[in-house]
């Protein structure tokens, strides 16, 4: 039997439905189209909106965006009533908001973090971040118990904090620039500074107060040579972010070529702190204190680096602020041990000049005085005059 034609209607409906079909495909690709141009509008502005918030978490309880001066910087028992009228508005809705941006970051970093403890010790049987921390303190005692407080009778080192080699961010206070501030008006990035001691070879212990400002994306405390960066326009973790730095931050983790591993608890936000730095060159061991508690070995395998180290600290927070406390050093020899305690009672270059010595002996008493504004009193120098002559 012979299949019976098409009808013309058939034939109307087929390029009805074709067009039709043509119709509904244009019009599911446009809809297709705007949805896509709509999501990547949305991920620019999710984008944007994170930077926003993690700038608002940076500079958090700060009192204005310009016009900050330095007797403000310290810690305020006060909240401001605004940071400004966007700021604001900004603020009201961002809390659960910074809450989400900054668990998602958390949890990216626990995930890298599991990945480095999953990869286990290398071929060396090192782990393969090769400055490793460990439980065990300096002097032999574990992490967590009380020990006495490092380099006891050692003397004074008279070192601060370099004020030619340091971010635009950070202010110097006092006129022994030991007192840092950064980022006094408002936080746009991370910012450090370098200390002037050289640390090859040497032991060294110097302790850094905070203030109650303590949080923000990173606030670190170590070391590194002169390449590693002082200043970057994004909030991260400077100090250990390539191999020229070995950093501890506020978070308790351990910065060293890029890779971050677990070392001690979060520190308390909106508490002031004291941490120490233990520098042995001779071991070559990095070991950090945490309010006169050791936290055990952080770095090992510093000696055989061969650039110069400095003391570095760095910082993401507005309006934060650290204090280099106090600076000791071990003796390096009996005739070091001796101008130690000479320095104590002729303590000014004045005072020196007046001591009738060969130059080579005076000139080496000299590296170690404090250059003082003090002047020296008409008893002080009857006393240099009747003893010392």
């Amino acid at each position: 039997m012979s299949a019976r034609p098409p009808s013309p209607r058939a034939h109307q409906r087929a390029r009805g439905g074709v067009g039709g079909g043509g119709v509904a495909g244009g019009r599911f690709g446009g809809t297709a189209r705007a949805a896509t141009e709509a999501l990547v509008g949305t991920v620019a502005g999710t984008s944007g909106d994170e930077d926003e918030l993690m700038t608002i978490n940076e500079n958090r309880n700060v009192g204005g965006v310009g016009g900050g001066s330095i007797g403000g910087l310290g810690p305020s028992d006060t909240e401001p009533s605004a940071i400004s009228a966007s700021n604001s508005s900004l603020s009201s809705a961002s809390s659960s908001e910074a809450g989400s941006v900054h668990s998602d970051g958390e949890q990216q970093q626990q995930q890298s973090l599991q990945l480095l403890e999953d990869d286990g010790p290398g071929p060396s049987g090192r782990h393969p971040m090769d400055a490793t921390s460990s439980s065990c303190c300096p002097d032999g005692s574990f992490a967590g118990q009380d020990q006495e407080r490092p380099l006891v009778n050692g003397c004074e080192d008279l070192w601060s904090w370099n004020k030619r080699d340091r971010s635009k961010e950070v202010w110097l206070s006092r006129s022994d620039n030991r007192r840092v501030y950064f980022h006094p008006n408002w936080s746009k990035g991370t910012a450090g500074i370098r200390g002037t001691r050289v640390l090859n070879n040497g032991r060294y212990y110097w302790e850094i107060s905070l203030s109650q400002r303590v949080f923000g994306t990173s606030m670190m405390f170590g070391i590194g040579t002169k390449k590693a960066r002082l200043h970057v326009n994004m909030f991260t973790n400077l100090l250990g972010e390539d191999r020229n730095g070995w950093g501890l931050s506020h978070k308790g983790l351990l910065w060293h070529g890029g890779v971050a591993r677990n070392y001690t608890k979060r520190f308390k936000e909106n508490q002031p702190t004291k941490i120490g730095l233990l520098f042995d060159g001779i071991a070559g061991t990095l070991t950090y204190y945490k309010d006169d508690v050791c936290l055990g070995i952080a770095f090992r395998g510093l000696n055989e680096v061969r650039e110069p180290l400095y003391p570095i600290v760095c910082s993401t927070a507005a309006k934060t602020e650290m204090l280099l406390s106090e600076t000791r050093r071990d003796f390096v020899n009996l005739q070091d041990r001796c101008r130690a305690i000479i320095i104590k009672h002729i303590n000014t270059r004045e005072k020196l000049d007046r001591l009738a010595l060969p130059y080579f002996i005076k000139n080496y008493l000299a590296e170690a005085v404090t250059e003082s504004s003090a002047t020296v009193t008409p008893l002080e120098l009857h006393l240099i005059d009747q003893y010392l002559y």
